[in-house]
């Protein structure tokens, strides 16, 4: 083989391992965004929690129907009665490690999600139960400031086909 010939070899190599360090970092930062979620929105960052969404984004959540970024969710976290009485009584927001496909400056992600909610005291005994298990799917896009997510579709893990369809969707 000629030295022109492994050149051709070398830069092919070469583009493809750039490639798949790409999405491996790309990957790597989809986990950070998602896993950023439980501890902003348990700490009442209300705020920056919405910023994990690009702007007009969707979070679809069962129940309560699609909410868009930034200014409905900041109104749901925010609440009073709602999100703000949970984080005050002690929650976690947990995020299972998602399984991800990206293509180019787009991504696919699922994973389930679980509310778990403290109950007790420290002087009749503390205990945490799971208050919301979930099945999630987000789309995501690459912005000027990294990862967004474009939609959030959650639904609860009652059995329904529609709890398993969100999971089936990465899959397709």
């Amino acid at each position: 083989m000629n030295i022109e010939d492994r050149l051709t070899v070398l830069e092919g190599r070469l583009a493809e391992t750039q490639k798949r360090l790409q999405i491996a970092e790309d990957q790597l930062a989809i986990i950070a965004l998602l896993n950023s979620y439980g501890p902003l929105v348990d700490s009442g960052e209300s705020e920056a929690a919405a910023q994990l969404w690009k702007e007009g984004g969707i979070y679809d959540v069962g129940g309560a129907g699609p909410k868009t970024a930034p200014n409905d969710l900041v109104a749901i976290y925010d609440d009073p009665n709602g999100h703000q009485a949970l984080i005050r009584e002690g929650s976690s927001h947990l995020t299972a490690t998602p399984r991800i496909t990206v293509d180019g400056d787009r991504a696919e992600a699922v994973a389930y999600s679980f509310v778990i909610k403290k109950e007790g005291d420290a002087w009749h005994g503390l205990r945490w139960t799971i208050m919301r298990a979930a099945a999630n799917h987000w789309t995501l896009i690459r912005t000027n400031e990294g990862w967004r997510i474009d939609t959030r579709t959650n639904r609860v893990l009652d059995g329904s086909s529609q709890s398993h369809e969100v999971l089936r969707r990465t899959f397709r």
